[in-house]
């Protein structure tokens, strides 16, 4: 009979949570800017508890769930170049990291003068950063 209990118990917690956990819960939608596609990415995880009573009344059961969102990167999508900008604390080699494509990009670059100011694109990059990880944030918060 506990076990019974237990299957329901277990069976109430994850009702319904095919329609909670979708794709779009790691991979948001996609932001049209321009030329540029914008991507959210965020980190998930879940803990599940269920238990059974099997003393006198044997139909007590109980059970938790919880869960974490945290936004973790943005995928951007520009010009035919995929970039992954990391809104999580960055430390000094991750920056360096992310770096060094745009400078590859503006040695190897046979359009120099279109191109825009790498220091204008850093500031913008660390705007968005800010802006998207505040919204992710408030949307989480919801």
């Amino acid at each position: 009979m506990s076990d019974n209990s237990f299957s329901t118990t277990v069976a109430s917690l994850f009702k319904g949570m095919d329609s909670f956990i979708t794709t779009k819960t790691v991979v948001g939608d996609a932001v049209h800017i321009g030329e540029t596609i914008i991507l959210p990415l965020v980190d998930v995880s879940f803990g599940v508890a269920a238990g059974a009573f099997t003393g006198e009344n044997k139909n007590n059961g109980g059970g938790g769930m919880g869960g974490k969102i945290t936004p973790s990167a943005v995928l951007v999508i520009q010009n035919g170049t995929t970039k992954l900008v990391n809104v999580k604390n960055q430390d000094g080699i991750t920056k360096i990291l992310d770096m060094i494509p745009d400078f590859v990009n503006k040695f190897t670059s046979k359009e120099k003068d279109t191109q825009a100011d790498p220091e204008a694109q850093k500031k913008a990059a660390d705007a968005l950063e800010s802006q998207l990880g505040d919204a992710l944030n408030e949307k989480i918060s919801e």
